[in-house]
C-alpha cells in the first residue's frame, strides 16, 4: 500500500474523550495507541472495542514523547511513510489526513504538517493554536474555513511552531530529526522538536481547509503557585530556550545564576526566607538541568533516528 499512514495516540486516562476519539479516525489507518500506565478503563476499553488497534500499554509513566518515540519505532518498523501524532482529546476530520499527505506531495520540504486546530464544539478557532499564526492568515483561515470558494482554502502557512496535538510527520523528518528529546516529560517536547525541524532546514506548516477539533480543558491561571509546580514550569521554560539548537543562549546560564544568587542573599537579609527559598531551588534546578541541556544540544544537532532506534 502506498503512502502507509499511521495515527499513534499516548493516552493517559483518557476515557473521557477516547471512545470519540478513535470513533473518528477513517478505518484505513493503522491506528497505534500507547497507554502511560491509565488508572481508568482506556486500556480495557479500547481492547473490547478496537480489535484491530495497536495496543501498548506501559507499567509506568513514559511521557508524551516518551509514548510518542514508541508508537514512531513501532510504525517505522512496520512501513509507515507517515506518521500522524494525534492527542487523545482531538477529533479529526473524515479527509484531514489525506489532504496534509496531499499537501505534503507538493511542498517536500515541510518537516511538520499540522490542520487548523478548533476548539472541542468546532465553531471557532482554538484560541491558544491561533496564537501560532499571524493575524492576516487567523483572517485568512477563518474565510477558507467557513467558505471553500475562497483563494485561501489550499494554502499553507509557514510557522515556526504548531503543537504536537495533529502533527503529521513524513518519514523524512523522522530519519533527520529523529523522535522526541527525553529531557521533555512533558510539555515542551514540542517545542523543542519545532526547532530542531527549523534547525535541519525543513518548514512547518499549517495546512488550509484541514481541520482537528482540540477538546482540551481550559485551565484558569492560578497566581498562587505551589513551589514545585512553579519550578516544573521553571524548568521546562528554561530547557526550550537553552536547548535551543536554532541559538546558542547558554551565556545566560551564568548571569542568571548570579542574579539568582543576589535576590537570594537580599530574601535571607529581609528575612523572606520563602522567597530566598525559591531562589535557592531554581540555583539548583538549574545545576541539575544544565549538563542534560549541553548532551542534548551535542545530540540534536546530528542528523538521524535520534531517541527512535534507541
Amino acid at each position: 500500500m502506498l503512502n502507509k499512514v499511521a495515527v499513534i495516540i499516548v493516552t493517559y486516562n483518557g476515557m473521557q474523550w477516547i471512545p470519540k476519539t478513535l470513533a473518528c479516525i477513517p478505518e484505513k489507518y493503522h491506528i497505534i495507541v500507547v497507554d502511560n500506565n491509565s488508572s481508568d478503563d482506556t486500556v480495557s476499553y479500547i481492547q473490547q472495542h478496537y480489535k484491530t488497534i495497536s495496543l501498548f500499554p506501559q507499567q509506568k509513566n513514559l511521557g508524551f514523547g516518551g509514548g510518542n518515540n514508541l508508537g514512531i519505532k513501532y510504525a517505522i518498523k512496520k512501513g509507515a511513510d507517515y506518521v500522524f501524532l494525534l492527542n487523545q482529546d482531538a477529533y479529526l476530520n473524515s479527509n484531514t489526513i489525506d489532504s496534509l499527505v496531499k499537501m505534503h506531495k507538493s511542498n517536500a520540504n515541510y518537516g511538520i504538517l499540522s490542520p487548523i486546530h478548533l476548539n472541542g464544539i468546532g465553531n471557532e478557532l482554538d484560541w491558544n493554536f491561533s496564537t501560532y499564526l499571524e493575524d492576516k492568515h487567523v483572517n485568512e483561515i477563518n474565510i477558507a474555513g467557513f467558505n471553500t470558494e475562497e483563494k485561501h482554502k489550499n494554502s499553507v502557512y509557514e510557522v515556526p511552531f504548531v503543537n504536537a496535538a495533529a502533527w503529521l510527520l513524513p518519514l523524512e523528518t523522522l530519519n533527520t530529526v529523529g523522535g522526541f528529546d527525553p529531557i521533555f516529560f512533558h510539555y515542551g517536547e514540542d517545542n523543542n522538536y519545532c526547532q530542531r525541524v527549523l534547525y535541519h532546514n525543513l518548514k512547518i506548516g499549517v495546512v488550509a481547509s484541514t481541520f482537528v477539533r482540540h477538546d482540551r480543558i481550559n485551565q484558569e491561571l492560578n497566581p498562587k503557585i505551589a513551589l514545585e509546580d512553579a519550578l516544573k514550569k521553571r524548568e521546562k521554560q528554561l530547557k526550550v530556550n537553552w536547548a535551543d539548537i536554532t541559538e546558542n543562549k547558554l551565556f545566560e546560564v551564568s548571569q542568571r545564576k548570579k542574579n539568582l544568587f543576589k535576590k537570594f542573599m537580599i530574601s535571607l537579609i529581609k528575612f523572606n526566607f520563602k522567597n530566598a527559598k525559591h531562589k535557592w531551588a531554581e540555583i539548583k534546578l538549574i545545576n541539575r538541568i544544565v549538563p542534560q541541556i549541553k548532551l542534548s544540544r551535542q545530540k540534536n544537532v546530528v542528523k538521524g533516528r535520534l531517541y527512535i532506534d534507541e
